[in-house]
Order: structure tokens, then sequence, then C-alpha cells
């Protein structure tokens, strides 16, 4: 990663944690994604999560400064997407809905 040196046992550790975590968490994405519908509640519990890694940034930087500028764009997305997801998260459950109800209200 640019900007970081030698990382020593413990934070390679963490690392390596958080390396399986993320594969968890994108695994989740992609089981979310591929429901139909996609349920809204698992987009919001995801969504949270991502909005507390950029909190997680944001508070970073309250207390030890400004970080290599790639990690500022990362809390960004963080920061910015989360409440798209939030917003966005019924949106397939509220469309189908209409469906059904378009095709009941036609009989």
């Amino acid at each position: 990663m640019s900007g970081a040196g030698s990382a020593g046992a413990t934070v390679d550790s963490w690392g390596r944690f958080m390396g399986s975590s993320f594969v968890g968490y994108g695994l989740a994405w992609l089981w979310a994604a591929r429901q139909r519908p996609i349920p809204a509640r698992a987009v919001r519990w995801l969504a949270g999560v991502f909005l507390l890694g950029g909190v997680g940034r944001l508070l970073s930087l309250a207390v030890h400064g400004w970080p290599q500028w790639f990690q500022i764009v990362l809390a960004g997305i963080e920061l910015g997407l989360a409440p798209v997801f939030l917003w966005l998260a019924p949106a397939e459950e509220r469309a189908l809905r209409g469906d059904v109800e378009a095709v009941c209200v036609g009989r």
C-alpha cells in the first residue's frame, strides 16, 4: 500500500483479518444483489457497515490527522455512496410491488 512502511506481526495479522472480512463483505453484497427482489434489509445493513467504515476514517482523521491521499478518496466514496445505497435499498421491492398491484388492478 502506498505510504505504508514495514508492518510487523501485529499489523500483518490485523491486515490479514481485515482482508478476509472484506472478502466476506463483498460476498454478502454479491449474494444480496443476486436475490430477486434484492432484499432491502440486507442492503441497509451492508450500507450501514459501509457508512461506519467512512465514519471510522473521519474519526482517524480527527485524532491522527490527514492520511495518504487515496485514503481520503476512499472515505469520500464510503461517505457518499452509503446514503445512496440506503435511499435505493427498497427500490426493487417497491417496483415489484407496483407491478403486482398493477396486475391485480388490471384483472
